[in-house]
């Protein structure tokens, strides 16, 4: 990305949920609402890596995993407010996924019918794995299989290039990236709960965390980049441990 200021990526997942992720609808709107007020211009991830804003106060709407809701509660609000956004979709979780279901879906998720409908808004749908893995842990060849059939299946039956992932529980590595890259995916996301400056690889960039319990007060914080000193804390703490591990399942063969 070329150099310029510093934009806010929100990173949502459900709209309506009840875990510690979920966001209320009521404070979504008051959210949107904020943005609106305060002069904000939404644009989607992959125009932001495209052609990086130097103007303006943009900021980028993610969504992770494909929950039902975004088709039922998120999406509504957005376009009473003209608002874009990107849905990073889980294709082994959709709910119609047939032989292609995989992994643990954490709640009810959108069908291949409303994928396609929200695309036809405008919403940018991106990958976030097939069946939500660890990717950092997965030996090579489970890897690949991973990121080539989330961007097929999605571009398969959406009708459009997929060139944006996200990382599922922001997991990755050097290794990871390279791999990403090479199943043709143009940048991706992470979380590190910082502002995305222009300096950023397109392959690792940051978002903010909005939680169930994001105040509007936080919520203001959180455009700032500030709020976060526990979870940078533990972001790095916990890579440690991250790397550690794979290389002693490497050790053992597991992987």
């Amino acid at each position: 990305m070329a150099d310029a200021r510093p934009v806010p990526i929100l990173m949502y997942h459900s709209i309506g949920g009840a875990d510690r992720l979920a966001v209320r609808p009521e404070a979504f709107a008051e959210q949107l609402a904020y943005l609106k007020d305060g002069g904000f211009t939404p644009i989607t991830f992959g125009e932001l890596v495209r052609r990086r804003p130097t103007t303006g106060r943009p900021v980028v709407l993610t969504f992770d995993d494909g929950y039902a809701d975004f088709h039922e509660r998120a999406l509504p609000l957005l376009d009473r407010f003209g608002f874009p956004a990107t849905v990073f979709v889980t294709t082994g979780w959709i709910r119609d996924a047939g032989p292609y279901a995989a992994g643990r879906p954490l709640g009810r998720m959108l069908s291949w019918r409303q994928a396609e409908e929200i695309t036809s808004c405008g919403v940018e749908v991106g990958g976030h794995g097939h069946s939500h893995a660890e990717l950092d842990q997965l030996s090579d060849a489970v890897l690949r299989t991973e990121l080539l059939r989330s961007r097929r299946l999605l571009e398969d039956r959406l009708g459009c290039a997929v060139t944006t992932m996200a990382y599922p529980y922001g997991y990755s590595s050097a290794r990871v990236r390279r791999e990403v890259r090479a199943a043709g995916y143009g940048a991706a996301c992470a979380v590190a709960n910082a502002l995305a400056a222009g300096h950023d690889d397109t392959l690792a960039v940051p978002r903010l965390t909005v939680r169930a319990g994001t105040s509007l007060a936080a919520f203001e914080r959180a455009l700032r980049g500030r709020g976060f000193l526990v979870d940078h804390a533990l972001t790095k703490g916990y890579a440690v441990v991250r790397r550690s591990r794979y290389a002693v399942r490497r050790l053992r063969g597991s992987v």
